[in-house]
């Protein structure tokens, strides 16, 4: 299949992050203290410190110290109203289905961050998400635990395989990627820029993985909902309430009314973010 997309640009060199270059700092004075006679706790801790902060950095999903990190649509889309409503953990084949029932009944459009092992698995229910006119991208192939511990090349395959997968399965290249949990390492923001992808995480959570309360959860998406906002959701490894019905599924209609009522239009993350890539006009 062909892509929608534009492949990635390999020749950009990757923007060392402000964090990173203090870091070659921090390191290059370490070693020259490590020179001076009684310098050394001193370089040590300097290290320690260090890599404290970059290990913080990268167990907080929204911090862009690591690299960037799109935690809004751009200002055009936000002047627009727009807001990404997006759904982690799918596809799934009890609550996918009715996610999208309930997006056609409000006529909107979402961004689904897919798992390729559960995309490749029911592919024809990856297939639906992109014929219902949403927009499908790269949540890791396997959505491992240990993904924030893997180095270059595990990133390069986890990440990359998913690409792969999604790619064949939805006939779009992903251009957008989020890390399970939101946790990563300082090494993945250069895997993202090989492969043109923008790490995205969100402007707000409802935490609906653990939380029953359909109504807590709606609160958390919708206090200060304004234009340019991604908000998250899952459908899958949804959390049930008393009944066992997913709580995506009393969330995202109520959700979906505080759109219309807020004069905001949900939009998929193809429309409204441009490839990492892009070259300005």
């Amino acid at each position: 299949m062909t892509t929608a997309l534009p492949l990635p640009d390999r020749g950009q060199p990757w923007p060392w992050p402000p964090l990173f270059k203090a870091s070659a700092a921090v390191h290059a004075g370490a070693a020259a203290l490590a020179l001076v006679p009684g310098g050394w706790p001193y370089g040590l801790a300097a290290l320690a410190a260090n890599h404290a902060l970059l290990t913080a950095a990268g167990l907080w999903p929204r911090s862009a110290l690591l690299g960037p990190n799109v935690r809004g649509l751009p200002a055009a889309a936000a002047a627009r109203g727009e807001v990404a409503i997006t759904l982690d953990d799918g596809p799934d084949p009890e609550v996918t289905p009715a996610v999208l029932d309930q997006l056609d009944a409000a006529g909107a459009r979402a961004t689904f961050f897919c798992i390729a092992e559960r995309a490749a698995a029911r592919p024809a229910l990856l297939r639906e998400i992109v014929r219902r006119g949403h927009a499908v991208q790269n949540h890791s192939h396997g959505h491992r635990h240990h993904f924030s511990l893997l180095g270059p090349r595990g990133l390069a395959t986890e990440i990359g395989r998913a690409q792969a997968v999604l790619a064949d399965l939805s006939g779009r290249m992903p251009h957008a990627f989020r890390a399970p949990a939101g946790l990563r390492n300082p090494l993945l923001d250069p895997v993202l820029h090989r492969l043109g992808l923008h790490l995205v995480s969100w402007t707000r959570r409802g935490f609906d993985t653990r939380e029953a309360d359909a109504g807590r959860v709606l609160q958390r998406l919708t206090r200060g909902l304004a234009g340019g906002d991604i908000l998250l959701l899952h459908d899958g490894h949804a959390r049930r309430g008393a009944g066992g019905r997913p709580v995506v599924l009393d969330v995202l209609p109520a959700l979906l009314q505080r759109c219309r009522e807020a004069g905001l239009t949900p939009v998929t993350l193809d429309e409204a973010l441009p490839p990492r890539h892009a070259q300005p006009t």
